[in-house]
């Protein structure tokens, strides 16, 4: 009988032992889950310096994004969220966003270009299009980049703009379309194109008390001010 009674105390004390370790790693665990640290200032730390602090603290980090900063040294923190200061508890993660650094690059050579393809060029190598001055010139084609500011191979800062002078092309003459309605059709597009203007369509149509090949309408109409590349139009009888 004795050493029954010895066996149940000793079945008991190891009932009680298990129900206590278990009571404390219970409690342990709800003190770790609601305890709040006070997140400290990650900015311009490196991910390894941040990593290092937060894990003392029983907290991860993770990168939000990674960005161009010219304060900021590259792969180091810019900011954080929570920020510095904030209540947080254990366990949980810091977003972070990391500076690329402050990207340097060589601007493109873009003389003799046209300002539209300059345009993209500009775009993939990091830099935008600037101010865009327009003169008349006889050396470049209309649209052609004559001269660009920042020059060619200079190094200026990702998305640094970059100005143009562009060519107008040569200047051109400016004539007074005259009044050609009911004049024969056959001699004035001979003229006109014999001055290198352009007749570019021809309509022909019946017109009450008229003979055939007589200029009914025209477009531009008679005084308009045009170039020799601007079309005209004529409407003749039939």
């Amino acid at each position: 009988m004795p050493d029954k009674k010895l066996g149940d105390y000793a079945f008991y004390a190891l009932i009680y032992l298990i129900l206590f370790f278990l009571a404390a790693n219970l409690s342990s665990q709800i003190i770790l889950r609601g305890e709040l640290i006070t997140l400290p200032d990650l900015k311009g730390k490196s991910l390894e310096e941040a990593r290092a602090g937060l894990a003392v603290k029983r907290t991860s980090i993770a990168i939000l994004s990674r960005q161009f900063d010219t304060r900021i040294e590259k792969g180091r923190i810019i900011s954080q969220d929570p920020g510095p200061g904030s209540r947080l508890k254990t366990n949980r993660t810091v977003n972070v966003i990391v500076s690329e650094g402050s990207e340097l690059l060589a601007v493109p050579r873009l003389e003799s270009r046209s300002l539209e393809f300059a345009g993209q060029i500009l775009r993939s190598a990091g830099l935008r299009k600037g101010r865009v001055a327009q003169i008349h010139t006889r050396q470049y084609a209309a649209g052609r980049i004559i001269a660009q500011q920042p020059p060619a191979e200079d190094i200026v800062g990702r998305n640094a703009p970059v100005d143009f002078l562009v060519s107008q092309g040569a200047w051109e003459a400016m004539y007074i379309m005259p009044d050609l309605i009911e004049k024969n059709a056959a001699a004035v597009i001979r003229q006109l194109r014999a001055l290198e203007f352009q007749v570019a369509e021809i309509h022909y149509s019946y017109y009450p008390g008229l003979g055939p090949g007589v200029i009914i309408k025209q477009a531009p109409v008679a005084g308009a001010r045009i170039l020799k590349r601007n079309q005209i139009t004529l409407e003749v009888s039939k």
